[in-house]
C-alpha cells in the first residue's frame, strides 16, 4: 500500500514548568513508538495540545520528531490557526523543516461560513507541495468541515485525506461514498478502528497508539489480512484503553499512562488539570489488560 496507512500516533507534547519543551523525553518516546512498528508520526495533534503551545513550542516539537524519526517514517505535523495567513506560515515551515505531511485544523472563535471554511484548507493546501490531512473534530470545532466542503476539499489534488473525530462512523461512510476514493479515511480514538478498517478505511491517528504502540500495529495487520474475528478479539481489549480517555482529558490520559510507562512528560499544559487518581487507576487498569504495563 502506497501512501500514508496504518497507525499513526498523535504525539505528545513534554514541555517543563518553564515552558522548555523536554527534548530527550520526546525524542526517546519517537524513537520508540518507530521501533514498535508505527507508520508515522503525528506531533501536533489533539494529544499535542497544539491548543496550549505558543509557536517557538510548536516549531521545537515538530524539529524534535523530525530528528527522532530519522526520515523511517513520515512525519505529519499539525497545523492551527484562526487566520489563514499564519497556517499558511506555519504549514510552509513545516515542510522546509522535512515535514511529509500536514495536519490541516481549523481554529475559530467567530462561526464560518462553509465558504470560509473551505477557503481556509484549500490555501493550506495550495502553499505546501506534501499531502495534506483534513482534520475534523465537531466536538471542539466551532466551524465544523460539512459533506460538500469536504467534498469540494477532495478534488484539490494534495489533499489526500482525512481524519474524522466525530464518533460518527456513519458519518466516515458516508465521506467515503462521496468522495470516490479521492480522500482516504483516517479514524480517531473516538471510533472503533477495526470497524472503520472493515468500511475502508486506511489506519488511525489517534493518542492511545502513544502508550499501545504494539498492540495497534498489530491489530491493524489484522485488519490488513482481513482477519476479522482475531481483529475484534483484540479490538474490545483495546477498546477498554479508549473508553477511560472519553471519559477524562485525553491529553492528560495519555500523559498519565506514558508516565507510568517510564517517560516523564509531565502533565497536561495548564490550565488543564493533571489526571485524577481515579482516572490514574483507569488508565493503569487498561494498559495492563493489553499487556502495556
Amino acid at each position: 500500500m502506497t501512501g500514508f496507512h496504518g497507525v499513526f500516533p498523535y504525539v505528545v507534547s513534554p514541555v517543563d514548568s518553564s515552558g522548555e519543551v523536554k527534548a530527550d523525553v520526546l525524542a526517546r518516546l519517537c524513537g520508540d513508538l518507530v521501533d514498535a512498528g508505527v507508520h508515522g508520526l503525528t506531533p501536533l495533534g489533539s494529544t499535542g495540545e497544539f491548543a496550549y503551545l505558543s509557536w517557538p513550542q510548536r516549531r521545537k516539537v515538530v524539529e524534535v520528531v523530525l530528528a527522532a524519526a530519522q526520515g523511517r517514517v513520515p512525519v505529519v505535523a499539525g497545523v492551527a490557526s484562526t487566520t489563514i495567513a499564519d497556517a499558511v506560515s506555519q504549514a510552509r515551515e513545516f515542510e522546509r523543516l522535512g515535514c511529509g505531511g500536514i495536519l490541516a485544523i481549523l481554529e475559530a472563535y467567530f462561526p464560518l461560513a462553509d465558504e470560509g471554511v473551505y477557503s481556509y484548507f484549500k490555501a493550506i493546501a495550495e502553499s505546501v507541495s506534501i499531502p495534506v490531512v483534513l482534520y475534523t473534530n465537531p466536538n471542539f470545532q466551532r466551524s465544523d468541515l460539512s459533506l460538500p466542503v469536504i467534498e469540494r476539499l477532495s478534488r484539490i489534488a494534495n489533499i489526500r485525506y482525512i481524519k474524522d473525530a466525530s464518533s460518527n462512523t456513519g458519518r466516515l461512510l458516508s465521506i467515503i461514498n462521496r468522495v470516490e476514493g479521492r480522500l482516504q479515511v483516517f479514524a480517531a480514538s473516538s471510533h472503533i478502528p477495526t470497524c472503520v478498517m472493515l468500511i475502508g478505511g486506511v489506519g488511525w491517528m489517534a493518542g492511545p497508539a502513544c502508550v499501545a504502540p504494539r498492540q495497534s500495529v498489530e491489530l491493524y495487520e489484522l485488519c490488513r489480512r482481513g482477519e476479522w474475528a482475531a481483529a475484534m478479539e483484540r479490538q474490545r481489549a483495546l477498546w477498554n484503553l479508549n473508553q477511560a480517555f472519553a471519559k477524562h482529558n485525553l491529553a492528560a490520559c495519555i500523559k498519565a499512562g506514558l508516565e507510568l510507562q517510564g517517560y516523564p512528560v509531565g502533565p497536561p499544559l495548564p490550565p488543564q488539570a493533571p489526571l485524577a487518581p481515579e482516572g490514574v487507576d483507569e488508565v493503569r487498569k487498561a494498559l495492563e489488560g493489553i499487556g502495556a504495563l
